[in-house]
């Protein structure tokens, strides 16, 4: 066994299921992916068991006048910048 990985033990039958999916030669990478799957998943969930709000006006200054005049200067902004580089060098 190669340094750092582990062995995990399945029923035949799950194997078996897995390899008429994916093919017998993917099915670590499978496994590995629908770990990290859940993983994130179960992180997120407890993320959600927390009564703070995630979200606070204070952290964000840039929407005070609301998030339309934000993506308005943001647009403005890239405008501005699209112009400049567009124009034609004297």
């Amino acid at each position: 066994m190669v340094a750092g990985q582990t062995l995990v033990r399945i029923p035949r039958d799950l194997g078996d299921e897995i390899d008429q999916l994916v093919g017998p030669k993917k099915r670590s990478a499978f496994l590995v992916e629908i770990a990290r799957r859940e993983i994130k998943r179960q992180k997120l969930l407890k993320v959600f068991e927390n009564r703070e709000p995630i979200w606070r006006g204070e952290d964000h200054p840039e929407l005070a006048h609301g998030s339309d005049a934000w993506v308005q200067a943001l647009r403005a902004e890239g405008e501005a910048r699209f112009a400049r580089w567009s124009q034609e060098p004297e």
